[in-house]
């Protein structure tokens, strides 16, 4: 079989398509989203009761609306939908069904606009309600439960088995344009490969991005049916789409494409994930979700972080397979254009394979980071210890996202040929850290003898430690003050006296500061929250009022740990409920080997460490009933991840206001909110925490830096400042301070009285 460029095959050498497979794809994936986010929609009753009204309803109704290949431009309700989407996707049984129920395939009409699918919908109500006026055209699961009825079995399993299909189609870029248009010419590369293909021992598997394609092409079975005649039963070598997947069917689809296109099968995006695989990685290390809405775009101040995934094969070529003892000390390194300059990720060239494609990096990137570059190393280059750069190739995001397939191929030192893929850039999770900074007055002016000498030595009132919130980029967006002290300074004399409780409020401002000379400055005007120290109620020990309307309360537990703080997030004006869970829970949660039944008390104890200062912000609404983690925070450290749908001002309120509140309840500086000076970047890597993301496949003795893990997987390696810090040791480092700024005693007196 000659090998082919996938951009190369023309319509006329493959099966045509008759649905416009990128609108019908984007369509299915937010169906899915749908149906996953309504569990009503999942309890068995309803299950039943849409079965019923989908075998005795609705396809009687449609076949008798169907006049030749002409389909009436009308849509079902969603439970009734989500029946006729699973049943298609096995389209031998749903052919025996309509063959034999309606004595014709029954198709699917292609509707992709919202506007027309509001239409189309509504004028299936209208036709429902004069033919059927006895049944109600939503699912009304109260009568479910209350008169069970009998369901074609067939049916019940198939619709069960797909419950949790979304899940394979989550990822928020399946929905991007650019991804489906390099999906549906996979999708066809998959099929001219099928066609062609006639001693395969196996089944072929599909990647994910194809199996997105296949099942959408499915789900329009009329469509489905008339270009399938073509393969003349190919198809049948595909496994389907609930099928076991073995390793064996797995290698001889990847050489047969290889063997096609000279292309590694997967790529970014559409790989394939064996079940012994998902076992040994326990869970992706990036959870993002679609987002309809972000929040924070009312701050100015903040910009969205976006990540794209990225994988990298490479792969021996036919000359060198006589002198692979030659590149036996050989390495190729990666490392990013911009960002992380000091990530460098090594594979030797000796276990890079000859004639297949070898995985050699999977990682998640930051649109920021531009790239990656690759370098082929000798080993005793330019010194006789280490290895020695001899070329070097690049690949940057922008010229990515205008390939073909989202896939570019280089070749370096004419003896290596390497592809790399991306998946287009999509919006993740917010990632915000507070870092310590100088104390300022009443005005947000820096206590300091440049500001005294601008204000012509006027004194500067009131002290306020304060936190300056940088971004996932390492950007000033906010400023958090803390009031401590009032009383003013002036050459010669006078000492800040302390607040009293109920006055030692806190303040967000947005924005960053303002320098007037080196790293003095003066904070932003803008006032976007503060937090209020109020009176607890009873069997309470802390009590804080927030600007955005909520009240947090909190309580000790008798623990000797941190995870005996018991928390009450409440706000009468919001339909939604928010719990504060201690740890990290749902998909924060790290997952540890299993222990044995006699694990002692002290590696109980390690746990209970990692877990503290971890807190979890859970949304309960009428859709999600089980809840929903939009926000991780850990007070300790001052870190935040949120996702866009979540406020950051509140969760930045919660951090501070906790961190606060259980120093006063411990007596002890916890967070280290004594230190006010800006603090250097101690190790390599914290600055660009979370710009480069390693998934576990990837991961060797070479890259065991926690800085290429997400955050909270070891929280304290990635975000302590300090070595002392990372000891749990909260002295400060050694400034010292001024007199204006106020001694240890004022800031003591204050955590601790």
């Amino acid at each position: 079989m000659s090998t082919r460029s996938l951009s190369e095959i023309s319509e006329t050498e493959t099966i045509r398509v008759g649905v416009d497979l990128v609108s019908a794809a984007r369509q299915n994936v937010g169906f899915l989203r749908a149906v996953a986010d309504s569990h009503w929609l999942h309890q068995k009753p309803v299950v039943v009761e849409a079965i019923r009204r989908y075998d005795e309803l609705w396809m009687p109704l449609i076949s008798d609306l169907t006049v030749g290949s002409t389909l009436p431009m009308i849509l079902p309700p969603v439970d009734v939908e989500w029946v006729w989407f699973c049943q298609t996707l096995n389209p031998l049984s749903y052919k025996k069904y309509c063959e034999t129920k309606f004595s014709k395939l029954i198709g699917k009409p292609g509707i992709f606009d919202e506007e027309n699918e509001d239409y189309a919908l509504m004028r299936c109500r209208e036709m429902w309600e004069s033919r059927y006026p006895n049944e109600p055209f939503e699912n009304e699961g109260d009568s479910c439960w209350r008169n069970p009825v009998i369901c074609n079995e067939e049916l019940l399993v198939e619709v069960s088995k797909h419950r949790f299909f979304f899940s394979k189609f989550s990822e928020p870029y399946r929905s991007e344009i650019a991804y489906l248009i390099a999906a549906r010419q996979r999708y066809k590369g998959f099929l001219y490969m099928v066609q062609r293909t006639t001693n395969v021992c196996s089944g072929l598997v599909p990647a994910s991005d194809i199996m997105l394609m296949w099942l959408t092409h499915q789900s329009y079975p009329t469509i489905y049916a008339e270009d399938s005649k073509e393969i003349e039963g190919g198809l049948e070598k595909v496994v389907p789409i609930w099928g076991t997947i073995k390793g064996k069917e797995v290698e001889e689809t990847k050489n047969l494409w290889e063997t096609t296109f000279d292309q590694s099968y997967e790529k970014a995006g559409g790989g394939i994930v064996l079940e012994s695989e998902i076992r040994s990685i326990s869970k992706p290390p990036i959870y993002w979700n679609v987002s309809d809405t972000d929040f924070n775009t009312k701050y100015k101040s903040m910009l969205p972080r976006f990540l794209l995934e990225v994988c990298v094969f490479v792969r021996l070529k036919a000359r060198m397979k006589a002198m692979k003892e030659e590149v036996k000390g050989d390495i190729l390194r990666l490392r990013m254009v911009r960002c992380h300059r000091e990530l460098k990720l090594d594979k030797t060239i000796s276990s890079v394979p000859y004639k297949s494609w070898k995985k050699a990096w999977h990682l998640y990137c930051e649109f920021g980071t531009k790239g990656l570059i690759l370098e082929l190393r000798r080993h005793g280059g330019f010194c006789f210890k280490g290895s020695g750069p001899q070329e070097s190739v690049a690949f940057h995001w922008n010229d990515l996202l205008r390939a073909p397939s989202l896939t570019l191929e280089r070749e370096v030192d004419q003896q290596l040929k390497i592809v790399a893929s991306i998946t287009p850039p999509v919006q993740a999770p917010y990632l915000l850290k507070c870092v310590p900074d100088r104390v300022t007055d009443d005005s947000g002016a820096m206590i300091s003898d440049v500001i005294l000498r601008m204000n012509q030595y006027r004194p500067q009132e009131g002290r306020w430690l304060s936190r300056t919130v940088l971004d996932h980029a390492g950007r000033e967006c906010f400023v958090i003050r803390i009031r401590v002290g009032g009383g003013f300074w002036r050459r010669g004399g006078e000492t800040p006296s302390a607040v009293k409780w109920e006055d030692r409020i806190i303040e967000i401002q947005e924005g960053s500061w303002s320098y007037v000379a080196g790293a003095i400055g003066r904070a932003p005007e803008k006032v976007v929250a503060t937090a209020t120290p109020r009176e607890p109620p009873e069997q309470w020990k802390a009590a804080w009022y927030f600007s955005t309307g909520d009240e947090l309360l909190l309580r000790w537990e008798s623990s000797p740990s941190l995870l005996g703080l018991s928390f009450c997030l409440r706000n009468q004006a919001t339909e939604s409920t928010a719990k504060l869970l201690k740890g990290r829970k749902m998909q924060y949660q790290v997952l540890r080997n299993k222990k044995s039944e006699y694990q002692n008390e002290e590696e109980n104890t390690e746990e209970d460490d990692e877990e503290e200062g971890f807190v979890t912000l859970v949304r309960f609404t009428e859709d999600d009933p089980t809840g929903r983690a939009t926000a991780l925070l850990n007070w300790k450290l001052l870190v935040v991840e949120l996702m866009p749908e979540e406020d950051a001002i509140l969760v930045l309120l919660l951090c501070i206001s906790i961190l606060r509140s259980v120093s006063d309840m411990k007596k002890e500086d916890l967070g280290r909110l004594l230190i006010r000076r800006r603090l250097k970047e101690a190790r390599i890597g914290m600055r660009d925490w979370g710009s480069v993301i390693l998934h576990p496949s990837s991961s060797s003795s070479s890259t065991s830096s926690p800085f290429v893990e997400p955050w909270y997987w070891n929280a304290k390696a990635v975000l302590l400042a300090s070595d002392s810090a990372a000891d749990h040791v909260t002295k400060q480092p050694a400034f010292s301070y001024s007199p204006e700024e106020g001694g240890d005693k004022l800031y003591r007196r204050w955590i601790f009285s």
